[in-house]
């Protein structure tokens, strides 16, 4: 019995220690260390903005770290009680080795997480298709299945963007979404979705067919990652239309960014002054270039093709409403006939089966 015990342990240390090299552990172990002794001093309050920056990264950091070092130090103190050999313990720790076990099949839904990005906070952009109101109402509908899908998370949504139709829904809205693997998780949500429904927005409530285009961009808030010349940018700086009331901007603080060579544009008006809208847009910016760049598989940024980014075509799931229930992911096939839950934001099945079809074969790093 403690022979078996004690080659299910070494298995575990085993397969544990690969998961750990393969994370770079170490190296994230010593970046917290270093987050730990900035963060300790009182000087970095000089700076509010980079001190609270510094706080969230350590933080982030703490909590993707933390599971993985718990779990280390059961797996070294298990072995080392098996190293007594009391076989009147054999039933208890047999209990324990399973349950490390189980939390660690767990953890290693993290080495999904190993694209250049993945670990970012993520850009969510939703625009709708042709088809007037009922297509806003269906970009609205996806805006509130990602919303409950991130409050189920425990992940922070800001909205950045958003333009409502002029009867019901959106036109387009902007959200950035953070907390751990937050890119990783959404990049799966990346192109077109499709619904199928009776339509509320006709008199002969007919069946209606509507699209919607969601982009998942990796938020990169350093120039570091994403060089961009400064010669490939226009920058135009627009009257904003601020948020109504009191609350109108009557500057020219909006800021509108194209990227030349690719004819990327980004337009940001909801900050309250034009360098804030500017250092969103370019953040936003090396987001959709630094995604064009996976998608194209271009060595560079300035290898990317005019045009390319996503676009509207073959749908990567269809929600149908009528005359059957059924949620399916087109590359997948993973499917759901419960639609209502889904879009009540339980997207983690639909995740994981594109996670689990893509970890060996995603070109995304």
């Amino acid at each position: 019995m403690q022979e078996k015990l004690r080659r299910r342990i070494d298995s575990l240390h085993q397969d544990f220690t690969a998961a750990w090299q393969k994370l770079d552990l170490d190296q994230k172990q010593a970046e917290l260390e270093k987050l730990e002794a900035e963060t300790a001093d009182p000087e970095i309050w000089r700076n509010p903005d980079y001190a609270r920056e510094q706080h969230q990264k350590l933080a982030r950091l703490n909590s993707e770290i933390e599971p993985w070092r718990l779990l280390k130090l059961q797996i070294e103190d298990l072995g080392e009680i098996l190293e007594l050999g009391d076989n009147d313990l054999a039933a208890e720790l047999e209990e324990q080795i399973k349950n490390l076990e189980n939390d660690f099949a767990k953890l290693k839904k993290l080495l999904r997480f190993n694209g250049k990005y993945d670990s970012s906070n993520a850009i969510l952009r939703i625009t709708s298709g042709v088809g007037g109101t009922e297509a806003m109402d269906w970009a609205s509908m996806l805006e509130r299945m990602y919303l409950r899908w991130a409050e189920r998370k425990g992940f922070k949504a800001t909205c950045i963007e958003r333009t409502a139709g002029e009867e019901a829904g959106i036109k387009t809205a902007v959200y950035e979404i953070e907390g751990n693997n937050a890119y990783g998780l959404l990049r799966s949500e990346h192109g077109v979705h499709r619904l199928v429904r009776l339509s509320p927005f006709n008199a002969d409530n007919l069946r209606q067919t509507s699209f919607a285009l969601i982009e998942i961009l990796p938020v990169i808030e350093g120039s570091e990652q994403v060089k961009i010349d400064d010669k490939d940018l226009r920058i135009d700086v627009y009257h904003s239309g601020g948020h109504g009331g009191q609350s109108v901007n009557t500057t020219n603080s909006a800021v509108r960014i194209t990227h030349l060579p690719t004819n990327t544009v980004v337009a940001i008006q909801n900050e309250r002054s034009q360098l804030q809208n500017k250092e969103k847009a370019m953040e936003i910016l090396r987001g959709k270039l630094a995604q064009m760049q996976q998608e194209q598989q271009a060595e560079s940024i300035d290898k990317l093709r005019a045009g390319e980014s996503a676009k509207w075509g073959q749908q990567i799931r269809n929600y149908v409403l009528q005359p059957y229930k059924l949620v399916k992911d087109t590359r997948t096939k993973y499917e759901s006939t419960e639609p209502e839950k889904i879009l009540d934001g339980n997207l983690d099945e639909f995740i994981d089966a594109y996670l689990e079809e893509n970890i060996q074969t995603d070109n995304h790093d």
